[in-house]
């Protein structure tokens, strides 16, 4: 049995795993990363980019399906399944490719195979042990699946839709949060019927509730069948299909049905709990600097509670990596990470809901712009709308969401926004170029600020 030693030992290589070892890297320790499968973790391989791929295509094909509004003569000839995932595995490959690249460049030491934690700072992996003056965890998560459900070849989770040789006729998304929304809209706009079927009382229910009707209603507008409220008895494979039994003796039948009732921790088969971590239903306790209760251990990504969020894992990695070289960085705020949901329409969010925002300050201030009086919008034929929130009727904006086609694109100064603590007013003279649909977001804040431009106020 062989022992290895270095300054930053780190088990898992997904985003919040190779940012931080690459941070470390960079700040001259030295790093060894241990992964069980690939460099890139779930997001890159089973999460955030083959999805994104597929909605991509997708979109291809509502363009395609929809020249004519635009003037142009396109036909929808149908989905040619293996040349999207073609495509869609392509780059993936591509960006591992340029992983593996700055692997190489940062000199960092990888191994490859099941680490379990020892205690006393060391990883085994086979018959090698290793140990490090800071140990950081970061084995990702999983794909739930629902106590009643037996998955199979018609029953999948997200890791098995993303490989689905075949466009289903008919489909049943359970769950109505970002994993099923998004698989909803892909599979519609391949051709799908879809129903989404979601226990609490609206989809994205962890969003603002004003979000949540605007999806909807541009979901039934789609022809997608959002059924809420409402619960899975059970749900069985026959010949050719799914056959779903609801809590209300309702029955749906469909070719496919897809789980998606969110993500859990993967801490189960690490060694934690049995070597001191202290676990809480499964997520890695630990403080606001991301150190567990273990001395020289720390946890980032989706193993600590909260928004379970590529890019929170990955600014978890490299605040710890700094952390550990004594820069003493200002820890990540959880209500400053942003949230896009790639639907079409998409959802993107930062900050509080305005439930959130009166609880917190005992009243909040909003104001609304629809997307209808934005000219890049209505070029682009998307309906929805921005919804800013501030604190009181003087305080700084302290939430924004978002809801419409490439909205996504806008979170980036919605955060700073709600990051700078900046009022209405000091937003309003931001110039925005025209067309754009960034104006949208100066109009909200025009809005906010008493000053409507261009709506009725």
């Amino acid at each position: 049995m062989t022992d290895t030693h270095s300054d930053v030992l780190i088990l898992g290589g997904g985003s919040g795993g190779y940012a931080c070892a690459f941070r470390a890297a960079q700040l001259g320790l030295s790093v060894t990363l241990i992964e069980a499968d690939k460099i890139g973790g779930t997001c890159l391989h089973r999460g955030c980019i083959p999805t994104k791929a597929l909605l991509h295509s997708a979109e291809v094909a509502d363009t395609a399906r929809t020249g004519a509004a635009f003037g142009v003569r396109t036909t929808f000839d149908g989905i040619d399944i293996e040349a999207v995932h073609h495509y869609k595995d392509g780059t993936i490959d591509r960006l591992h490719r340029g992983l593996q690249g700055l692997v190489a460049h940062h000199k960092i030491g990888i191994v490859n195979g099941h680490g379990k934690y020892l205690g006393d700072r060391t990883i085994e992996v086979g018959c090698t042990r290793y140990t490090g003056t800071s140990v950081v965890l970061a084995t990702g998560s999983y794909a739930q699946t629902a106590p009643s459900i037996e998955l199979g070849e018609r029953i999948v989770t997200s890791d098995g839709a993303l490989n689905l040789g075949f466009v289903p006729k008919k489909a049943i998304v359970l769950g109505g949060g970002v994993i099923g929304v998004e698989f909803a809209s892909v599979w519609t706009s391949f051709g799908t019927e879809v129903t989404v079927m979601e226990a609490l009382p609206r989809l994205v229910a962890a969003e603002d509730p004003w979000c949540s009707k605007q999806l909807e209603r541009a979901f039934r507008k789609r022809g997608i069948a959002a059924r809420t409220g409402v619960t899975v008895a059970a749900a069985k494979e026959t010949a050719d299909g799914v056959l779903v039994e609801l809590g209300d003796g309702d029955t749906l039948e469909a070719e496919i049905l897809l789980v998606a009732v969110g993500r859990g921790p993967r801490t189960g088969d690490a060694g934690f709990a049995e070597h001191g971590i202290t676990l809480d239903r499964g997520f890695v306790v630990t403080d606001e600097r991301l150190r567990t209760h273990v001395d020289g251990v720390y946890a980032v990504g989706d193993i600590v509670a909260g928004l379970q969020l590529a890019h929170r894992g990955f600014q978890h990695g490299i605040f710890v990596a700094e952390e550990i070289a004594g820069l003493d960085p200002a820890p990540v705020a959880e209500h400053l990470v942003p949230r896009v949901t790639y639907s079409h329409p998409e959802v993107a969010s930062v900050g509080l809901t305005e439930d959130a925002a009166r609880e917190r300050y005992g009243d909040a201030t909003t104001a609304v712009y629809d997307l209808a009086g934005n000219g890049k919008s209505q070029i682009l034929k998307t309906s929805g709308g921005i919804k800013v929130v501030r604190a009181g009727d003087t305080g700084p904006v302290v939430g924004v969401h978002m809801v419409g086609d490439r909205v996504g694109e806008l979170i980036g100064e919605a955060q700073l926004t709600v990051a700078w603590e900046a009022l209405p007013t000091d937003v309003a003279p931001f110039v925005h170029a025209h067309p754009t649909q960034n104006e949208a977001l100066g109009e909200a804040m025009l809005a906010l600020s008493g000053k409507p431009l261009h709506t009725h106020g």
